[in-house]
């Protein structure tokens, strides 16, 4: 060989073994590096789009906090625990027909408020605190969450309060007449006989509330999905009683989810509800839960339920209740040769944050989307843009009730894989086109001193060590972990692949965001969008679409109960080009950010006249009903009961642009 060759040939032999690593290394970096899309074609997908940032009032004078207070096991990770409860909620809680109000938890505070959206109605009444009344409380607790949702089904907007160290508050609404007041809510307990003066009921620590029917009664239940499992996670006297995951992929030593049905209503409209026991799968009910949401899948007016779990198997559950027993049975896809287990529907392994269904590509079946853990030379996983492949929902109900879940994901093909820390997640039309955006929030500790060497050693860590707190590098104050990402805003291009076009709107703030919420706030046919950011102020975008198509926004009502809004109610639209439209109403889902229970649907430019809406819905009583209705293009209250009407007094808004 060495005659052959030659000096330089038997030189270059033996680099070849480098040159191939090297040639190797250049080849796996062009195919993982993010693709590149030319500037002339993002300027002008986003030239369809507009946002304009506004300020969103608080309550003032209010003593500030940089970061919580925790258990003295956790102080040398106190950043990490003080890394969530930014949330917000936009909904109709003043009752005037607009998604016009929010709900704001602010870890700044530590406080709810209620407050207008940022247009031209925004003094309709002062920003206000949220008032928890007489009930028992402590200083080792925080809130997490706001969910607004008429939870004693009397037509007045009630407000679901989350925590950690305690089990949820009820503020139920529409106490007296006139604007607005920290009055017009009386405090009420979800879990009774938590204490007298002082709170000593249960240390839930909750991240994770879905609002829905489900086990087709009528009533409205309740799921609460806790992170860490109870315990003073915020008690600064204590040592002790609490602990991390035991696995960072596979942990099952969470908080336990809940499950609750409304079983009536007390004098003084106080509802009653009672927990179902059994209803979430044991290994599921015990992970580390950080979203969910509740959707019906396969047409029945069952609502199905994702669990997006932090540090194990996410949960797809087929809701198989029946009217006063709630129960779900876990659905996966069989793993097959070719696809990684983390990309298989129930058995990834991701850092699953947060999830939202919707039909991404127009077929009438909804697809799920769930944001993970995605930095590049960080921890890059990749979000789940899960594709439903079922023909239609016949055989995706069949499939279900095999227990086959028959999704793929599509986020590397797509170019939704890789976003950042990435949290909660929101999919809407922005421009009225029938296309749908995906809004998702990103970033975790934004500090000084970049702390990802020590978070990639504990990501290789033995799953024996992880759930000792001691074992976990130091996150404190000044510490930063992903700190600079900035909102992503996802956007279909002609091919039906996704491009980020936050940078060219404007809405890549280099802050932490957590909760995103939309609505329409001042009934112009945009959906407008409101961003919560952890440890930072809040900021409202009002949409400025230049010139949006043709909408329907319906308000779906209760026949029987004006102003109650018929959670998971359906509105499908068959457009002229093959696209069906399918939208359901979402009675709080997500992380930390909940959007309004009107149903958008965008229909483009060509539409100008009525279309044929298809509704569904389960009434008071339980009783499926299936209507046709011609709607104009514009808003409408629609009234469903036996039959769907337009509300009186409440006409449609014909759209006139």
């Amino acid at each position: 060989m060495s005659t052959v060759l030659g000096p330089t040939g038997r030189w270059l032999y033996r680099q070849l073994p480098g040159v191939v690593a090297l040639a190797l290394v250049i080849g796996v970096f062009s195919v993982a590096r993010l693709p590149q899309d030319a500037p002339e074609q993002k300027a002008a997908l986003a030239a369809s789009f507009g946002f304009e940032p506004r300020s969103i009032a608080l309550p003032g004078g209010l003593p500030q906090q940089e970061i919580r207070k925790v258990n003295q096991r956790y102080t040398d990770i106190d950043a990490w625990i003080s890394s969530v409860g930014a949330g917000i909620s936009m909904n109709d809680i003043d009752g005037d027909g607009l998604a016009n109000d929010l709900c704001v938890t602010d870890p700044r505070t530590d406080t709810i408020s209620v407050t207008p959206t940022p247009d031209a109605r925004a003094n309709r009444y002062a920003p206000f605190t949220v008032s928890y009344g007489s009930l028992p409380m402590n200083a080792a607790m925080a809130p997490m969450g706001c969910t607004p949702a008429d939870l004693n089904q009397d037509g007045r907007m009630d407000l679901l309060l989350t925590f950690w160290g305690r089990t949820p508050i009820i503020a139920l609404g529409g106490v007296g007449a006139g604007p607005l007041t920290p009055r017009s809510f009386t405090a009420t307990e979800l879990v009774p006989g938590v204490g007298d003066t002082v709170y000593t009921g249960p240390q839930w620590n909750t991240n994770a509330v879905a609002v829905s029917d489900f086990d087709g009664d009528g009533r409205t239940d309740l799921y609460v999905g806790n992170y860490f499992p109870d315990g003073p996670v915020l008690d600064p006297n204590a040592n002790g009683g609490v602990e991390m995951n035991d696995s960072l992929s596979n942990a099952s030593n969470g908080g336990e989810d809940h499950v609750f049905c409304l079983s009536g209503v007390a004098p003084g409209g106080v509802p009653q509800f009672m927990e179902a026991k059994g209803a979430i799968p044991d290994d599921l009910s015990r992970g580390w839960v950080l979203g969910s949401s509740a959707t019906d899948l396969d047409g029945d007016q069952l609502p199905e339920l994702y669990l997006a779990q932090d540090h194990g198997v996410d949960g797809l559950l087929h809701n198989v209740s029946t009217p006063g027993h709630i129960a779900f049975r876990q659905v996966s896809k069989a793993i097959d040769p070719l696809t990684p287990k983390s990309k298989t529907l129930g058995h990834d392994s991701f850092k699953g944050m947060a999830v939202d269904f919707a039909d991404l590509d127009g077929n009438g079946l909804f697809d799920m989307f769930v944001s993970n853990i995605t930095t590049s030379w960080g921890i890059e996983e990749s979000n789940l843009q899960w594709m439903n492949t079922a023909t239609d929902r016949s055989q995706l109900r069949a499939e279900l009730s095999q227990g086959n879940a028959p999704y793929v994901d599509r986020s590397t093909q797509d170019g939704t894989a890789w976003s950042g820390w990435a949290w909660d997640v929101k999919i809407a039309d922005f421009t009225n086109s029938g296309d749908l955006s995906i809004a998702q929030a990103t970033g975790f500790v934004k500090g000084e001193t970049n702390r990802w060497p020590q978070l990639q050693e504990l990501a290789t860590s033995n799953d024996l060590t992880v759930r000792h707190p001691e074992w976990w590098p130091h996150v404190r104050q000044g510490d930063d972990i992903a700190g600079n990402q900035r909102l992503k805003f996802y956007v279909e291009k002609p091919d039906g692949t996704y491009v980020d076009l936050a940078p060219e709107l404007g809405l890549d703030v280099p802050v932490p965001t957590r909760g995103i919420a939309t609505g329409d706030s001042d009934g112009d046919g945009r959906v407008d969008m409101a961003v919560a950011r952890q440890w930072d102020q809040p900021v409202f975008y009002h949409n400025t679409a230049p010139a949006p198509g043709s909408y329907l926004t319906l308000n779906l009502e209760h026949a029987d109960t004006p102003g109650s809004p018929v959670v998971g109610a359906e509105a499908t639209v068959c457009l002229a080009d093959g696209r069906t439209l399918v939208q359901q109403v979402d009675g709080g889902s997500g992380h930390t950010g909940k959007r309004s229970n009107e149903i958008h649907l965008g229909l483009g430019h060509e539409v100008t006249g009525p279309v044929q809406v298809h509704l569904r819905w389960r009434d008071h009583q339980g009783r499926v009903h299936d209507q046709d209705v011609a709607l104009a293009p514009g808003r409408h209250t629609i009234a469903l009961g036996a039959t769907a009407t337009e509300a009186p007094g409440r006409a449609a808004t014909e759209d006139k642009r």
